[in-house]
């Protein structure tokens, strides 16, 4: 059996220490016994435990003083006191020293179990979140993209390799992914990161607007043109153009942007002389390009002109343990930005954030720890300060029922509620949200009105 934590019994009664020795050894642990607190102040001062188990009450050094000794060692180490001597006073010191729990005996194995399994996850969050933050300090660059997903690091991979060649890039994926800061990555990888980068939404102008964004005018073009202007293209010159919702550029200005990309030359609005346009194109989508342009709203030499390389940055929900990552990062830029001592992510919060599906993606997660950093008043984000979305998940999750855990059936039956009421009372469609069929999704109201 492999070893799954690192434990410290302390316990002067023999009986009792032998007991938590076997019963800690049956589950895995590697477990150091010894029968005084001088023994374990040695032991404390000479290794790393996970978790410490002592007893109070003890001759010479007391487990506060263990307690103590374990604080000022390692920040990590989680300990739990046992006593047979247990009054409220004793526990809330004990509490307000950083023990994580507070046993009294006689004991039950049972509860020995569940409280040395949860303090050691404990632990091993702290020290997890301990090593994001290191991770964090570690990156460096003009342009940071913050993963340790598999997929990502290969995406970032090709980046890194497609960067200088110079070619035309599409980045698709859904809506806060990321798609800028990958283009600015490419930019800044790139033989032209010393030319401008610059960026337009496609989907933020009018056609005639966008036209002159991008194309500028020659002075007199039409009214108001009063002096020469260089549009985006001709401005990027060798640098980078990046053309966010490509696929709300209006046809007509996509048979223009396709001669721009073909002869390196640009037309100002009426102007009679073409001008050298070398710029590099980076376009971004969060639709399905495939179907746009069989659909006939996309042209598809233009496509083929910007798809020489796509890179489809994958959804935050997809990305193993990049949420974690991500939370710390942002929590280190704002605390840094609003110049706030908040420092920690409670595990509880961490948890609900891991467990949410984020349709807004990154920017939806730095939305939420930035609100988080703001109306914080103390080091730690706690589940208070999520959004009311993301407690209500908590809560919906966790919630207990009139004293006592639900039953399976309970929770089904509070899932499959939530389910039909966010399908707005649409039997069919909630069955396909749950995977059953319309017959089986009945069959369990039916029995849901019985109860």
């Amino acid at each position: 059996m492999s070893c799954k934590g690192k434990l410290l019994v302390v316990e002067d009664e023999k009986i009792a220490l032998k007991n938590l020795l076997h019963v800690l050894k049956k589950e895995g642990y590697e477990v150091t016994g010894v029968a005084s607190g001088a023994a374990a102040l040695a032991q404390i001062e000479g290794q790393v435990f996970d978790v410490v188990l002592t007893d109070l009450k003890m001759e010479k050094v007391d487990g506060m003083q263990v307690l103590k000794k374990c604080r000022e060692r390692s920040a990590e180490t989680e300990v739990i006191v046992i006593t047979g001597y247990a009054t409220p006073e004793s526990a809330v010191e004990a509490m307000k020293q950083g023990a994580f729990y507070y046993i009294a005996k006689p004991f039950r194995l049972d509860e020995v179990r569940k409280v040395v399994g949860e303090a050691l996850e404990k632990t091993r969050l702290k020290r997890e979140n301990q090593q994001l933050r290191a991770q964090i300090d570690g990156y460096e660059g003009r342009v940071k993209i913050i993963t340790q997903d598999q997929s990502m690091l290969r995406l970032l991979e090709m980046a890194r390799q497609v960067a200088p060649t110079d070619c035309n890039v599409l980045i698709t994926g859904e809506s806060g992914t990321g798609k800028e800061l990958f283009a600015r990555y490419l930019h800044y990888n790139s033989t032209r990161a010393d030319g401008p980068f610059l960026a337009v939404n496609c989907g933020a102008f009018s056609e005639q607007l966008l036209a002159n964004e991008l194309f500028g005018h020659e002075k007199g073009a039409f009214t108001g043109a009063l002096a020469l202007k260089k549009g985006l293209i001709e401005t990027a010159e060798g640098g980078t153009l990046f053309l966010d919702e490509v696929t709300e550029m209006p046809t007509a200005m996509q048979v223009k942007l396709l001669r721009v990309i073909q002869e390196r030359e640009v037309l100002r609005l009426g102007g009679t002389q073409a001008v050298k346009a070398d710029a590099r194109y980076i376009a971004a989508t969060n639709r399905d390009m495939d179907e746009m342009t069989r659909g006939g709203s996309f042209r598809q030499d233009l496509y083929f002109r910007l798809n020489v390389v796509n890179l489809h940055i994958p959804p935050l929900r997809d990305r193993n343990g990049d949420v974690a990552l991500l939370s710390y990062f942002f929590l280190k830029k704002f605390a840094a930005l609003m110049k706030k001592e908040v420092v920690e992510i409670s595990p509880d919060a961490l948890s609900v954030l891991e467990n949410y599906d984020f349709p807004g993606n990154v920017r939806e997660l730095e939305n939420v720890i930035e609100r988080g950093v703001a109306i914080n008043t103390g080091g730690i984000i706690e589940l208070a300060h999520l959004p009311d979305n993301l407690r209500e998940l908590s809560a919906r999750s966790y919630r207990k029922k009139d004293g006592r855990i639900s039953s399976l059936e309970e929770q089904e039956q509070a899932y499959i509620r939530w389910v039909l009421n966010e399908a707005g009372g649409n039997q069919t469609l909630a069955a396909q949200l749950l995977g059953i069929n319309r017959v089986s999704l009945w069959r369990k109201l039916k029995t849901y009105e019985s109860l």
